[in-house]
């Protein structure tokens, strides 16, 4: 099965209208161009509010029902016949998740995955805001394969990737909002943000769909020059498509059909030890002791 997938890239405004009409020209665009599959950037309805701790910013979460770009993206998912993660500030009662909802090429709903791993730090702030998400991991089938899905600090962690192999996930996609550091100006991550999913792919024999934002946003207390670099890689890690600080769209057709048969033929599942990895469910590599 052979599937072209897209990854958005943007700069956001104060104005969540206007990013929302930006990302439907987007969403249109890659759809005529023919991709299947087409992922925004994390938090794309609004500026990436967590460089602060203001508890005003609250106002901006909406529950999965109500959120205007979530409403909209299932939409153009029915019209457009495409497959649509849409990341959101998503609203559970008196919890707050940083979440992506799965539309399928129908419009309909495949599920709600909330981000695993929060990160703390000068200008990215989540924990602030954001519980820790209690999905769990998932893999949602849907019309173009099956497909894993983590949101930007997820995609540092080899254990996202892995469990998302293992429950059969085809392409892995990370909506992501990463830039400059604001207390370590002269810190480029770009390239090591790249080349830590492009081990991902090789590790798992499973292509990767990353896609950034761009622009300079200000806050109260910092400043982020989100840098880009979306990118689309195969199943060995290979870079097939990649932009710079632009906006628009990038694309790329994947064979998954191909890339399975690669991963059975390279036998890295077939090799695995489950019995001897006990110490990746400890924070101090130490294996738990059984009762």
């Amino acid at each position: 099965m052979q599937v072209r997938v897209a990854a958005m890239q943007m700069a956001m405004s104060a104005d969540s209208h206007e990013n929302l009409q930006r990302a439907e020209h987007w969403v249109r665009a890659a759809a005529k161009a023919g991709a299947q599959i087409i992922l925004p950037s994390e938090l794309f309805s609004t500026l990436y509010f967590c460089k602060d701790q203001d508890i005003d910013h609250f106002a901006l979460a909406r529950t999965k029902d109500q959120d205007p770009g979530v409403q909209k993206m299932q939409k153009l998912a029915a019209e457009l016949g495409v497959v649509i993660p849409v990341s959101f500030f998503e609203k559970a009662g008196n919890c707050y998740f940083n979440s992506v909802l799965t539309f399928d090429a129908d419009g309909r709903e495949l599920g709600l995955y909330r981000k695993a791993h929060i990160p703390d730090g000068p200008g990215y702030q989540e924990k602030f805001y954001f519980s820790p998400g209690d999905t769990g991991f998932q893999v949602f089938p849907s019309r173009f394969g099956r497909l894993g899905i983590g949101i930007c600090w997820d995609q540092w962690f080899p254990e996202t990737a892995r469990i998302l192999a293992l429950q059969g996930a085809e392409i892995l996609l990370f909506p992501t909002a990463i830039g400059s550091e604001p207390k370590a100006p002269e810190l480029n991550s770009r390239s090591h943000w790249t080349r830590v999913m492009q081990g991902h792919a090789a590790a798992n024999i499973l292509p990767v769909v990353a896609a950034n934002r761009i622009g300079q946003e200000m806050g109260k207390d910092a400043t982020i020059t989100f840098y880009g670099g979306s990118f689309i890689c195969d199943g060995t890690g290979e870079i097939i498509a990649m932009a710079d600080q632009e906006e628009g769209f990038i694309d790329a057709t994947l064979d998954l059909a191909a890339i399975a048969r690669h991963r059975l033929d390279w036998g890295l599942f077939r090799d695995r030890r489950p019995d001897l990895y006990g110490s990746l469910c400890s924070l101090d590599g130490k294996p738990k002791k059984r009762d």
